[in-house]
């Protein structure tokens, strides 16, 4: 397939695309081959870029990217794509077309909370951006191959900015690459930071009016967006030949 890899808007995704990947190795996100990011391309809607199967985050470069359709297909690159991944997140892009990215990976503090099967609480400002606005997939059934499993997983998201993955971990989307990627980064520390306080004693919730205040403050995708610029700008000058 013919792509014009100098379209701006193409250009833009693969690079923060690329520099996510680069942050998640930093950040510790990454676990063996395990682990991918999609952002839906701008002129294909029926197809996404997904980081290469078995390639480590911290050597991904844009060029090294794989466009991928709606079967499975890789139409424009070099390599293999996680099944799993794929599953995941072509359902997720067909059910949500406001979706350009979808984050997945097994960060520690993620998978952590993932079991024990509840949502975060309002617990401090920066848990209010997922107030009313993350979901539970309250299920569990292997490594997901299935298509019948993503869309599920697709359903449990519904028109929320993230889903916990019960025993599993994190799955976070955005309308651009900047927000997906920054919630996941805010939301595997908003496991953290919950389960150091339940592990000290009893939390004190922020009670719903405060807290949705506060979501409609600091949860817009413009907020996401502003977030990642500052560890795009750091990731880019210490990494610059991720832009390859």
């Amino acid at each position: 397939m013919d792509v014009d890899l100098r379209h701006p808007e193409r250009l833009h995704r693969m690079q923060r695309l690329a520099a996510s990947l680069r942050l998640f190795a930093e950040l510790g996100y990454d676990e063996g081959a395990g682990g991918h990011i999609t952002a839906r391309d701008p002129e294909r809607l029926d197809c996404f870029w997904i980081n290469p199967f078995g390639r480590y985050f911290g050597h991904v470069r844009t060029s090294d990217l794989l466009l991928v359709n709606s079967d499975g297909d890789i139409v424009y690159g070099r390599g293999r794509i996680n099944p799993a991944g794929f599953t995941i997140h072509a359902h997720v892009h067909e059910a949500r077309p406001d979706v350009v990215t979808a984050v997945h990976t097994h960060s520690v503090h993620g998978r952590a909370f993932s079991a024990l099967g509840t949502l975060l609480d309002p617990i401090n400002q920066d848990a209010c951006a997922f107030f009313e606005d993350h979901a539970l997939f309250d299920d569990y059934t292997g490594v997901v191959l299935d298509h019948e499993e993503g869309r599920r997983i697709a359903k449990a998201l519904g028109p929320a900015k993230a889903v916990i993955l019960r025993n599993h971990g994190l799955l976070t989307v955005g309308a651009s690459v900047e927000e997906a990627t920054w919630w996941f980064v805010a939301m595997d520390r908003c496991c953290q930071v919950q389960l150091l306080a339940q592990a000290a004693g009893k939390t004190i919730p922020i009670d719903p009016d405060s807290a949705r205040t506060t979501r409609d403050t600091i949860g817009t995708p413009g907020i996401g967006r502003f977030n990642f610029k500052t560890m795009y700008q750091g990731i880019i000058r210490r990494h610059p030949d991720l832009l390859e």
